[in-house]
């Protein structure tokens, strides 16, 4: 078994560019899994284009939170500068990924997003998180979820909706609330590659049911250096830290790792 990353954005410009190259690192840091998440359908495509070049890359089909009311914040005048790209109605990227999430190893990223959506739009972000949730069903999928700023409201959306298998993405809620989750049957969270350089993260890391660890980059953002692009390798990185914390050998805090990656996708890294 290997390393595996669990929330990867190698369609980004900064990395696509240069795929060929960031891939062959990866496998050379012990990186068997790329877990690469898509936002939206045109960033889907792109995914499941990457899974099919490499097999490392396993695809994960979604709808980012934001880009589930894009249409919306534009109509009213919200800036987001993340997206460029034309926005397409709710309803069109749901059903795109109800359609290829057979191709997909999960349904991410998707969730809910109170930091950059205001308030009158929570509803409708709402609606269409529960839309993808039940989609993830019906497929017998994970879901891999974004929470900012929304997390004790999507633990009562997850809880209702009776999912079975989650990863908690980049988690960023108070670490008391992260060990609650940990409670919740078949629920993951996801550790990114900045965990030594950030207190929450490393705390979590630290105190967090074993088996209820993954590890993931969601690079190009979050890396061990702020200074550079942050690459799938780095969960390496990552590994050695959770050895450190867990006071046991690396090749131990890798086994464990595994396991939980295979307990959430059903194969292993």
């Amino acid at each position: 078994m290997g390393l595996h990353d669990v929330h990867a954005h190698l369609t980004d410009p900064r990395l696509a560019r240069r795929v060929d190259e960031v891939i062959r690192d990866a496998n050379a840091a012990g990186v068997t899994t790329i877990v690469v998440n898509g936002l939206n359908p045109t960033d889907n495509a792109a995914v499941l284009a990457l899974a099919d070049r490499f097999p490392t890359v396993r695809p994960a089909v979604g709808l980012y939170p934001v880009d589930a009311v894009l249409l919306e914040l534009r109509a009213a005048g919200v800036p987001y500068e993340h997206r460029e790209e034309e926005a397409v109605p709710a309803e069109v990227a749901v059903a795109w990924v109800a359609e290829h999430a057979h191709l997909a190893v999960a349904i991410g990223e998707i969730g809910l997003d109170h930091h950059w959506v205001p308030e009158p739009l929570w509803a409708l972000q709402e609606v269409v998180f529960r839309d993808l949730l039940r989609v993830a069903k019906a497929a017998g999928k994970p879901v891999i979820v974004h929470s900012r700023k929304a997390e004790a409201r999507m633990l009562e959306v997850l809880r209702e909706e009776g999912m079975p298998r989650v990863d908690w993405h980049c988690f960023g809620g108070k670490v008391k609330l992260g060990l609650r989750i940990a409670q919740e049957p078949g629920h993951f969270l996801s550790i990114p590659a900045n965990a030594r350089r950030s207190e929450s993260f490393r705390k979590l890391l630290a105190e967090l049911p074993r088996d209820r660890v993954l590890l993931e980059t969601d690079c190009p953002y979050l890396g061990p250096d702020r200074e550079v692009l942050n690459e799938p390798k780095n969960v390496a990185l990552t590994l050695a830290l959770a050895a450190e914390l867990w006071h046991v050998p690396e090749e131990r805090a890798a086994d464990q790792l595994a396991e939980n990656f295979e307990a959430l996708f059903g194969f292993a890294p």
